[in-house]
Order: C-alpha cells, then structure tokens, then sequence
C-alpha cells in the first residue's frame, strides 16, 4: 500500500500538479485500501478538520498579515538603513548587512518569503553595484532569508509545535541561539569572500548619521522584544503575541510612518488569506495524510527497515535530519513537518530525545532544504522576484549550504546552543 501511494504522489508532482492534490490522492487511495471503499470517508475528513483545529495555528495567519504589513511599509527599509550604518563600512559590510537584515526581518516577520522580498528587493542592486556576483548576491539573501525559519516568530516552529504538542514557547526561544550562530557563519563567509575578491567598502557612517537610523529603527526593533519579552515574561502565549504584532503593526506603518493607507487594507487581507488558504490546506491534507500512514502502521515498518531502534540518540537525530533535509529538498517544508514528524515520533521518544531540540534540528533542517536544489521552494521565490535563471539562482548556494549543515552538527554535538536559552527561561 505504501508503494502505490508513494507511486502517485511522485507522478502527480512530475505531472505538475499542487503538492496538496498528491497528498489528497495519494491519502484517499491508501483510505480505500485499507477501508475497501469510500464508505467511512467522512472519518478521513475528520481527521483533516481535526488538522487545522488546534488553536496554536490561529497565529499562523496573524504573523502572516503582520508580515504583509511590515513588507508594505517602512519597517524593513528602516532596519536595513540602521544595520548599514553601524556594518556597511567595514570589509563585506554590505554583505554582512545583508545578511544582518535578513536575521533582523525574520525577527519581525517570521516568514522566508516575505524576508527575501523586503530584504533582497532593496539590496541586490547594492550588492550588485559594489562588485558582487550576481550568483553570490543571490545565495545570500535566499540562506540568509531562512534564518527566519530559526529566529521567532517562526511558522515552522508553530506547525512542528501543534503536530508534536511541543511547547511553541520553548520552541521560539530555543531558536535564538542557532540563528544566531548562523549568523555569525555567514559574516565570516562573507568578510573571507569580499577580501579575496578584494571588493571595495561602503562610506563609513558618522555617529550622527547612525543616531538618526537608530532613531528610525526604533520602532520596529520593538517586534522582537515584543514577541520573546512578552512570552518570556508570561505577559502573553505565542498566539496573543501573533495578535498583539498584528496590532503594533498596524499602528506603526498606518498611524506613526503613515507609508500605508486604509485603502492598502484590502490588498494586504487579501493577501494574507490567500497565503493561509494555502497553509491550512496543507495543514488539513498533511494531517489527514499522517493519519492514513499511522493507521497502516507505515511508520514502523519504515524504522524498522532503517535499523533505527538499534540507534543511540546522536544516529536518530542524523537519520532525522537527513530525512528531512532531502524532502525539503523536493517538498513544500510544511508538508514535510507534518508527514515525517509523526513518523519519526516513536523513535524520539523511545530514545529520551528533548522534543525541543529536536523542533530546532527539524526546523534547520527544513530551513536547509527549502534553499536547496532541485526544487527548494525558497529558490523559486527568487526565480519569481528576481526574474533571474534558474542555474544562476543555485550556483552560490553550495558554501551556504555546507555552512548550514556544520551548524546542524554542531548542534548534535553541542545541544546547548539552543537549549541554554531555554532552561534558562522555561527550567
């Protein structure tokens, strides 16, 4: 049974089709195989309805419209200028901003694609003015853009925490630390890149100068301190949190910047329910989708072919995240969290795993496989933006990409990177 689903959802996807219309497929021929006929159907869409119930996912579509928000006003080009005013002057500055900015945005938003929009749209052509390959300029906004999926409010994070009843809270927190790390891995690459290429810096800021973007930047650098202060203080959950941002957001880029007007309303709802129409099917079709696949028992049968019962926990957390770095490889990464977590959650628990840094491992992992080829759904997003080859989006993307995958070792090696934070808030 599992051959044939898996045999119609890989030729639905080469024939092209939306990834939830495999998933529903594929999930519905398993149904009838196992129920011989459609008559109990109405329990399968049960389960689906039963996906998007949890009320954790309400502030999925509120980050979104926070996001859309932010990405149609000032707040992002207001952080960009504050970043380069304090970098930009050093050797890869610019890079270092770019990639800076990207981390700060994510901070705001939470979302990949909203960061490569309001981030890159801004600071290619910068990149591309100084010297900068076109290739490396790309690479960097779009890896850099996926340190959103580690810094809080992460969608990712929100999804991982509803199917595996992980605290979201613990989840945000404990992701500072390997963004962070990132970070830091990417300035490195990119002072290295611009000394050998000997590329030129920017105009060094004067304290004036950067008084001014710090005063300019004020007001969206509340976003963070709102989000991880107010759950860190238990002034509110990560769904009020989602709330209050969409709020904060409002105010600033209607009221305090006025960049937008009541008429921009209506584009950005609009905006914002498509693109959670889009989630909650999946959520609903992934949820369905992994109660057909537990039901058959498919889970087990796929561990026990592994060999991962003999496994210590350092072989589960390497087989998690090769499993979930080649699916997002060629899947939609929510889609991803929602198939293979169930799958592999009789493996984390048998082990003693920490179910949080096992969100952050899975999370990295999915951050690394939506910027990486074949069909890393990141890489689209610039194809889309950018209007740039495919061949030339990928080509700078391998160094990031290692980068990415030592800061997986490391933390398997050393889980205290992200878990220090959070036995410090929650322990």
């Amino acid at each position: 049974m599992a051959t044939i689903m898996m045999v119609i959802m890989i030729g639905l996807l080469l024939l092209g089709f939306p990834m939830m219309v495999p998933l529903i497929a594929g999930a519905v021929v398993g149904f009838v195989m196992m129920f011989d006929g459609f008559g109990q159907m109405g329990t399968f869409v049960q389960q689906m309805m039963a996906g998007i119930r949890p009320a954790s996912l309400i502030a999925v579509p509120m980050f979104i419209l926070a996001a859309d928000i932010m990405t149609r006003g000032q707040s992002a080009d207001r952080l960009i200028n504050m970043v380069m005013a304090f970098i930009g002057h050093v050797k890869g500055g610019l890079a270092i901003s770019t990639a800076t900015s990207c981390t700060l945005f994510g901070a705001v938003s939470g979302s990949t694609q909203a960061t490569v929009v309001a981030v890159g749209s801004p600071l290619r052509p910068k990149l591309l003015k100084a010297g900068y390959s076109d290739s490396f300029s790309l690479a960097l906004i779009i890896n850099s853009s996926d340190i959103a999926f580690l810094i809080p409010p992460s969608i990712g994070f929100i999804i991982y925490g509803v199917i595996s009843e992980t605290s979201i809270a613990e989840l945000f927190i404990a992701g500072i630390g390997p963004g962070l790390m990132i970070l830091f891995m990417f300035s490195i690459y990119c002072l290295i890149y611009a000394r050998v290429n000997n590329l030129p810096t920017e105009e060094k800021s004067t304290w004036g100068q950067r008084g001014v973007a710090m005063r300019e930047a004020l007001w969206p650098l509340f976003f963070p301190v709102i989000i991880v202060g107010g759950i860190y203080g238990g002034i509110f959950s990560p769904t009020e949190a989602a709330a209050v941002c969409v709020l904060y957001a409002f105010l600033l880029e209607f009221v305090v910047f006025r960049s937008l007007k009541l008429p921009d309303i209506y584009r950005i709802a609009k905006s914002t329910g498509l693109i959670t129409a889009v989630v909650f099917i999946l959520v609903a079709v992934g949820t369905g989708f992994s109660w057909i696949i537990s039901f058959a028992q498919i889970p087990q049968a796929i561990l026990e072919s592994v060999g991962i019962a003999d496994m210590g926990p350092v072989g589960v957390m390497v087989t998690i995240c090769i499993a979930f770095f080649v699916a997002c490889m060629f899947v939609d990464p929510i889609v991803v969290i929602l198939v293979l977590t169930p799958i592999f959650a009789p493996a984390i628990e048998s082990t003693g795993l920490d179910p949080v840094l096992v969100g952050v491992l899975i999370t990295l992992q999915v951050a690394i496989g939506s910027a990486t080829p074949p069909f890393g759904c990141d890489i689209f997003t610039a194809i889309a933006i950018f209007k740039r080859p495919y061949w030339e989006v990928i080509r700078g993307t391998p160094p990031f990409i290692f980068m990415l995958v030592a800061a997986a070792g490391l933390l398997i090696a050393f889980p205290q990177i992200a878990l220090f934070l959070r036995d410090m808030a929650f322990r």
